[in-house]
């Protein structure tokens, strides 16, 4: 089967607007998958959501259906869930598959954002039919794909996404908030980094958290992040064909992750020349 991915938000922590993020984009994390004409499967519903919002709801002929994945509920990956259009829709379906954190279950993290005191909206009011189900590490399917999910190093629990299509192709896999360093102390077993390349085996095209350089991760360790160098690593480890790093720091303008791009290149290049590597900007399509 063949399908679309496309960027919509490819920034971390905080939406970035401005001159400076132009290229790359400003808007926080959210990728779409779409396969056949009803399919539509979300990572993350970052503030790029709401373009995407716009865009479904615009080209939409019918009722919608969409699964949304999302890898963590830091604000950064959720902050857009409430200006998504097609919730507001009735006769639209929509289904949010994520973790609890800490004993505190996934509706209620999701409610609580769109609490009167923060937001003018509650959850009770949207329109559309919700269903939210929580997950953890395991492979469920969705519409179209098998999901496979990996626990992450990162503040909180935080899965991975790898998204296998039934009818065959190519699977790409979401590895956002992720820390590749020594750093930090997380719930995971000790063999994780072994089983995180296994988990990516088969993996045609990988998105990897790459927010900080060489020398931030040195003042940043236990933050739950990586570099490019280090997801670069990882995915030759892995053997993937495509690297995109992702989740940009929210001070590297567009001409710092010029930079940082041009020198994962050359390291790239220089270790493992059969790896393509490029930086997720926000409209970038591909066709997989």
């Amino acid at each position: 089967m063949s399908y679309r991915a496309t960027f919509w938000g490819t920034r971390g922590s905080i939406p970035t607007p401005g001159a400076g993020t132009v290229r790359y984009g400003g808007n926080t994390s959210c990728v779409s998958i779409a396969g056949r004409d009803d399919q539509r499967v979300i990572l993350d519903a970052g503030s790029g959501i709401r373009a995407l919002g716009q865009a479904l709801t615009r080209d939409a002929a019918a009722s919608t259906s969409l699964d949304i994945l999302l890898t963590h509920t830091h604000w950064d990956h959720i902050q857009g869930l409430p200006f998504f259009q097609p919730l507001y829709v009735s006769g639209n379906s929509v289904r949010i598959y994520g973790a609890a954190q800490t004993g505190r279950p996934l509706e209620d993290i999701l409610d609580r954002q769109m609490d009167p005191v923060v937001f003018p909206v509650p959850m009770k009011a949207l329109a559309a039919d919700l269903a939210i189900s929580e997950v953890g590490s395991g492979r469920f399917e969705i519409d179209g794909f098998y999901v496979e999910a990996y626990r992450l190093r990162h503040p909180g629990t935080t899965l991975a996404f790898k998204l296998v299509p039934v009818d065959g192709g190519r699977a790409i896999a979401y590895v956002t908030d992720n820390e590749l360093g020594p750093g930090g102390s997380y719930d995971v077993p000790p063999r994780w980094r072994e089983g995180l390349v296994a988990f990516l085996g088969g993996v045609h095209t990988l998105i990897h958290d790459a927010m900080y350089t060489e020398a931030q991760i040195e003042q940043r360790a236990g933050w739950g992040h990586s570099t490019p160098q280090q997801a670069i690593d990882l995915a030759a480890a892995s053997e993937v064909a495509h690297l995109l790093l992702f989740h940009h720091e929210p001070e590297h303008a567009d001409e710092d992750l010029d930079r940082l791009l041009a020198e994962a290149r050359e390291y790239a290049g220089r270790q493992f020349p059969r790896l393509k590597v490029e930086a997720a900007t926000e409209g970038l399509t591909l066709n997989l």
